[in-house]
């Protein structure tokens, strides 16, 4: 048999770390942030703990990584010349890409939403990833330098930039919170319920057409 090439090597640390994060989120998730050992962690991934440290420099890390994970996956659909700019083709093209990406990774969302809902996990993405202290001022922040804080400032300059034509009745904060709201709730629906997929396509359809 001949040697591994570095391809392959890094290949296999690659699905080595991306077995310990889906380890971890599950633990997270289920047993809490705070609960959950790296121990544990190592013995459901079958890696000894020592070894774990050559992937991840600690459980803080791991957390990070998972979250950057979902951050990514959401980005790489979000302003696809990367221009700072959202056009309304670009907001509908997000729209549909995100409903669909929640339909197939249905159980990392779960997962995913399970441990975003500890407190101590919250206020670390909050501090972390969107340079914000509060849920209440998340709209507010301005953090460019993390991908999280640029969706943030794109989505904000869009609904803003929207009232040049709304006219002056128009409030660009309250439609930025509606819009949040009516995405977190679509977000739950995709991936809780059973499959419409009529009902589905109108309810994207109409978001699009009431936000766009």
């Amino acid at each position: 048999m001949s040697p591994r090439t570095p391809r392959q090597y890094e290949e296999i640390r690659e699905e080595k770390r991306a077995l310990i994060m889906d380890t971890a989120l599950f633990f997270f998730a289920n047993e809490g942030y705070h609960s959950t050992t790296i121990s544990q962690i190592a013995d459901r991934a079958d890696i000894s703990k020592g070894l774990m440290y050559n992937y991840f420099k600690s459980k803080e890390d791991l957390l990070r990584s998972i979250i950057s994970k979902s951050i990514a996956e959401v980005y790489s659909y979000f302003d696809i010349n990367r221009d700072g700019y959202l056009s309304e083709e670009e907001f509908e093209f997000f729209i549909r890409k995100i409903s669909i990406m929640l339909k197939e990774k249905r159980t990392f969302w779960r997962l995913l939403i399970q441990l975003m809902m500890q407190k101590e996990v919250r206020d670390h993405f909050l501090k972390s990833f969107v340079g914000s202290d509060s849920i209440s001022s998340i709209y507010l922040s301005d953090n460019p330098d993390q991908q999280a804080g640029q969706i943030i400032k794109t989505i904000r300059d869009y609904f803003f930039r929207k009232k040049e034509r709304m006219g002056i009745d128009y409030d660009p904060l309250i439609e930025l919170n509606l819009f949040i709201l009516t995405l977190k709730g679509l977000a739950l629906t995709v991936i809780y319920l059973e499959d419409d997929n009529e009902s589905h396509e109108k309810v994207i359809n109409r978001i699009i057409e009431m936000f766009k």
